[in-house]
């Protein structure tokens, strides 16, 4: 068993995972680890190459092209596929609307799970995504669950989104999140699901600082 502190962030789109995962690592000197950004690398790649996305055995046949590494910068974390920097490109609509598909691909996922584990072997983690106490991190110090009403998960993502200029509905963007949650919770490979032994945190009328409060002190008190 590792000795190293890992902590388990897991909950649905839009439940405020990775701002507050990029937060405690912060707080407390952990090395952040975005899986979902790795997901969104592979669909982003796909996508360049416009394969696709419903033949698993050609987005398999990417994956061993494809080098995702994690750069700290200045303010935020950047990530890169292969030579390229993506951080903004993962983040667009066309990405978001894909990554679903292609992260419940089983072979998508067995590279991804082993390279996030190599990853908290060495040094102490924060890892946020869907199956990170379940099936990645099922050992992990701490395990957290996050959720959100649907109406103000699609909220944020509209605000987030036209902080970026882009120009979304509200109602589209809930659809979109509504049935990315159906999605997630029933697909045949590691589902979105709360781990027996996680702590849940509704966020929906909570800031941003209180969430990080909680996990911190949470940590802490062990």
């Amino acid at each position: 068993m590792s000795k190293h502190l890992t902590i388990a962030v897991d909950g649905p789109a839009s439940s405020g995972k990775s701002t507050v995962a990029k937060a405690v690592a912060n707080r407390l000197g952990l090395t952040y680890i975005d899986t979902g950004a790795m997901y969104r690398s592979i669909t982003l790649y796909a996508l360049q190459k416009n394969i696709d996305m419903e033949d698993e055995k050609a987005v398999a046949h990417l994956l061993n092209d494809v080098t995702i590494r994690f750069e700290e910068g200045s303010a935020n974390q950047h990530v890169w596929l292969n030579h390229t920097e993506v951080t903004e490109a993962i983040r667009q609509e066309d990405v978001t609307r894909q990554v679903s598909l292609i992260s419940s691909y089983r072979s998508v996922r067995e590279k991804l799970v082993e390279q996030q584990r190599q990853m908290a072997e060495s040094k102490d983690v924060i890892m946020d995504g869907r199956d990170i106490g379940t099936v990645v991190l099922p050992n992990a110090t701490k395990k957290f669950f996050l959720k959100a009403s649907a109406e103000e998960r699609a909220r944020r993502r509209t605000d987030e989104y036209k902080q970026k200029g882009i120009q979304v509905e509200y109602q589209q963007v809930l659809a979109d999140i509504q049935a990315r949650d159906q999605y997630d919770s029933n697909r045949a490979i590691s589902p979105l699901k709360k781990p027996h032994d996680a702590i849940v945190i509704d966020s929906t009328t909570m800031t941003i600082d209180e969430v990080v409060e909680a996990i911190i002190q949470n940590i802490q008190k062990n």
